[in-house]
């Protein structure tokens, strides 16, 4: 079906910029986007349908490009704990932290954990997010990452929204190996990773680079193993410390790098050069209450492009809007509205490695887009939270909100 969306106005994003069309007309068929211009340019077409839409600004789908939405359990407790006083280190010898998660989300189902995940992921969408990553990384065994992957294929198949799945086995320390984190890394490489990529169940690899989960030379050779496997890395890195994960991250051409609080502007070139995208995630830092902010201006300096993600969590970033970030982007890492939202449009599906077919309002890519009853795109990060009135179209369909 060929339909004629009229009546409106264009952020294309485009080269990371707004880019816009006033009194815009977009054309889509087969789920792609055909023509989009002004509708005065616009050629003589057959069209199935015409849909007014009332004046809205359209922008791109939104993109969550770093989220750890299945899990199971709860630690709202360990946020009382932490304002409470109570440091990271007591709640973890307390059993808290990611081992709590991880023998949450082993002790849950698959259904179980599809239908908690389902919930966090249609929050995400009613923000007008239509394609979402998911990453493994509770489990840390074969049978329980394959568990949490199979249920982020399943969510990308029940509920109109593209899912890219991630593995992040390398996410922390199981129990099995406590004090023999090569001998995980060695598992991850020689079984885990072969198995779940021969199952179709892994879009990219992920690792947590730091001084309390893996070192550098451990993940490198994770990335190795990836290479191998032909599949494109990704790197939690500078979080916490500076180990020059983000440039080991480049070293092997990386969709992208996240976190960043601690990068160098050393780490800034490298991943410039090999078009890694710098994914700063506002929600995790707001929460911890962190003071170290990113690299902002060497980032800009030397052109990498900035995306944003919720990094949804049990632990750190239990965010389940991904506006509000938009708003954390400007408001705690000085932002502009035009790169926050740039951030989770084109340079979040780069940061995918679907720079060709999503983020932007361009001829040939997929017609995933928001029209979005707001006065300018600005709005879409002055506005604290709430449920802006908007219509979404995802391959070309209305879906309901």
């Amino acid at each position: 079906m060929r339909t004629l969306w009229q009546h409106c106005h264009a952020a294309t994003m485009t080269g990371g910029r707004y880019a816009v069309i006033e009194d815009a007309a977009i054309v889509t068929s087969a789920g792609l986007i055909e023509w989009i211009g002004t509708r005065a340019d616009m050629p003589s077409v057959t069209t199935d349908r015409v849909v007014d839409l009332g004046g809205a600004w359209v922008t791109p789908g939104l993109i969550d490009c770093h989220t750890h939405a299945v899990f199971g359990g709860n630690r709202s407790g360990e946020f009382e704990q932490r304002l409470q006083g109570v440091s990271y280190a007591e709640i973890a010898a307390q059993g808290g932290g990611i081992a709590s998660t991880v023998r949450a989300t082993r002790a849950a189902s698959e259904d179980e954990l599809l239908g908690s995940a389902r919930q966090r992921v249609q929050a995400l969408m009613r923000d007008g997010v239509t394609t979402i990553e998911i990453k493994s990384g509770y489990g840390l065994d074969l049978e329980n990452e394959r568990k949490m992957l199979r249920v982020a294929r399943r969510l990308g198949e029940e509920l109109p929204v593209t899912v890219r799945s991630t593995c992040l086995a390398a996410h922390a320390m199981p129990p099995e190996y406590a004090g023999r984190a090569d001998d995980y890394i060695d598992h991850i490489c020689e079984q885990m990773l072969p198995a779940l990529a021969a199952e179709g169940l892994v879009d990219a690899v992920d690792a947590f680079c730091e001084h309390l989960a893996f070192s550098p030379a451990q993940v490198e050779r994770l990335f190795i193993k990836a290479r191998e496997l032909g599949l494109p890395v990704k790197l939690h890195a500078e979080q916490l410390s500076s180990l020059h994960g983000s440039s080991l991250a480049a070293r092997y051409q990386a969709l992208s790098a996240d976190h960043l609080e601690f990068m160098t502007e050393e780490d800034a070139m490298a991943m410039a050069a090999a078009g890694t995208v710098a994914v700063l995630l506002p929600g995790a830092f707001y929460f911890l209450r962190e003071t170290q902010l990113p690299p902002m201006d060497a980032l800009r300096r030397h052109g990498v492009k900035i995306a944003l993600a919720s990094d949804l969590n049990p632990g750190t970033s239990p965010g389940l809007s991904l506006r509000l970030m938009l708003n954390m982007g400007c408001t705690c890492f000085r932002m502009t509205p035009e790169e926050a939202l740039a951030g989770v449009t084109v340079h979040a599906a780069t940061a995918l490695g679907l720079g060709d077919s999503h983020g932007s309002l361009e001829v040939g890519k997929v017609a995933d887009f928001i029209a979005w009853q707001i006065e300018r795109p600005a709005d879409l990060s002055y506005w604290l939270g709430g449920d802006l009135p908007k219509r979404v179209v995802r391959m070309g369909h209305e879906i309901s909100n």
